[in-house]
């Protein structure tokens, strides 16, 4: 939570809230780096969004970091295909900063921070595409 504090936090719907209230009962923030023309994250989102409605109750948020080329496209794309997520506002010096941050060199990329902000792993798609979710979250409470 430490990246995103005092932050709007948006959804496709045009709801919002702040990311300190959003957050504050989550154990680890899921910061997903994606981008609708992308072919590999748009097979990588409803991997995402299955493993999210198993696990949203368990401590786990989702933010999407847009690499779309417009707003248009990254409403259209949480819609299409996203969970019930939430984002960062389109194109903010923030979608910047977290993708310096974090090192982001391509799309997809999911990023498992705790809400102190400390990094879990820059590895999160492996283990949503590749463990059970309970298991992949149990993990990372280790």
């Amino acid at each position: 939570m430490e990246f995103v504090s005092g932050v709007t936090l948006y959804k496709a719907d045009g709801s919002s809230g702040l990311a300190d209230s959003i957050l504050s009962e989550k154990d680890f923030v899921l910061y997903y780096f994606s981008a609708h023309w992308c072919p590999p994250c748009r097979q990588f989102t409803p991997v995402l969004k299955d493993f999210y409605e198993v696990v949203k109750d368990s401590g786990v948020e989702v933010i999407f970091i847009s690499s779309d080329r417009s707003h248009e496209d990254m409403i259209s794309y949480m819609k299409e295909a996203h969970g019930d997520w939430y984002c960062l506002e389109y194109g903010s010096a923030l979608v910047t900063k977290l993708k310096e941050k974090f090192g982001i060199r391509g799309i997809p990329t999911l990023i498992v921070c705790r809400k102190d902000g400390s990094l879990v792993t820059s590895s999160g798609r492996n283990h949503v595409s590749e463990k059970e979710p309970s298991a992949a979250v149990a993990d990372w409470r280790k």
